[in-house]
């Protein structure tokens, strides 16, 4: 019989063995005076580092600790997506492994759950020793996603988040290959609070998410949640096919009514030359959406374990 807890943290891991000890330490401080009932779930993602033997020797030592390891690197959101499926607790915390998301935070998640919350998202603000560059396209992204799918994510929501059991079986539902799970919660509904929080510099390590890791993420929480960029493809083309039908009416003019001569072949390979970059444009928009159908189609699991400790 599978035994129910109060309280499941999952935790991605990818090369963090040098956050892991203090990772531990501050997560017990915290929860030993907050509950007894709680198990952690440690996702190697996979780590090229001591990440694995770190956390295989914690959960042989430690009962309510339960430890996966990929065969392979399969992204941030299969991790989570794998501790959901294995947490068994009333309220699941995901959050990072690499101590941006301060374990201090959890009592505040706990107590807005307990106070009836379903769902409890974080939005985190970056410390002025942030990168400048990265704060301004994440506010783009967020502006773009909001506009394109109708969802109403502030910027900063982050994947540090708290739900509630009914939440977390609703979500375990959704199957799909390209993962945007801030979107997802965010579709489900239910009762959701927010919580800001600063975040720290990393003790160690770097961050996983290269510029076109974070592009293919910001592609994957538009194209998952929209279809506006086809209709507004769409409204573009009748746009440039009205704009060419008046330009034809005008050079039908100049031919028959008037007896200036008609040069025009800078303007006319300037007309060709763009509307074969707009169709290029267009057939590489619908790719993107008939890719994604690809990948669904194949039906192929989202994560691969290569080893299990705990139950």
């Amino acid at each position: 019989m599978v035994k129910k807890v109060e309280l499941s943290i999952v935790l991605p891991v990818c090369d963090e063995a040098g956050n892991l000890p203090e990772l531990f330490s501050r997560l017990a401080a915290v929860l030993r005076p907050l509950t007894n009932d709680y198990e952690l779930i440690l996702i190697d993602d996979g780590s090229r580092d001591d990440s694995w033997r770190l956390i295989s020797e914690a959960a042989r030592s430690e009962p309510r600790i339960k430890a996966l390891r990929f065969s392979r690197n399969f992204g941030q959101m299969a991790a989570l997506t794998a501790g959901l499926d294995l947490a068994m607790g009333d309220a699941i915390i995901m959050m990072d492994a690499d101590l941006q998301h301060p374990p201090e935070l959890l009592p505040r998640l706990i107590e807005k759950w307990r106070g009836g919350a379903e769902i409890v998202n974080t939005i985190r603000h970056e410390t002025g020793n942030g990168n400048l560059f990265k704060r301004l396209t994440a506010r783009v992204f967020y502006r773009l996603i909001n506009l394109f799918s109708g969802l109403t994510l502030p910027a900063g929501a982050a994947d540090f988040r708290l739900l509630g059991r009914k939440a977390a079986d609703s979500l375990k539902g959704f199957r799909e290959q390209a993962r945007f799970l801030r979107g997802l919660v965010n579709w489900l509904g239910f009762r959701q609070e927010f919580i800001e929080y600063r975040v720290d510099k990393r003790p160690s390590g770097k961050s996983k998410y290269s510029l076109r890791k974070m592009a293919a993420f910001s592609l994957d929480g538009i194209f998952s949640f929209s279809v506006l960029p086809l209709r507004l493809a769409a409204a573009l083309g009748l746009l440039v096919a009205a704009a060419s039908f008046i330009y034809l009416g005008y050079t039908l003019y100049i031919r028959f009514f008037t007896d200036r001569a008609i040069e025009g072949w800078a303007s006319v390979l300037g007309a060709l030359l763009f509307i074969g970059g707009l169709q290029l444009a267009f057939l590489g928009l619908i790719g993107e959406y008939i890719g994604r159908i690809y990948e669904e189609a194949k039906q192929r699991p989202l994560y691969i374990v290569r080893e299990r400790i705990g139950q």
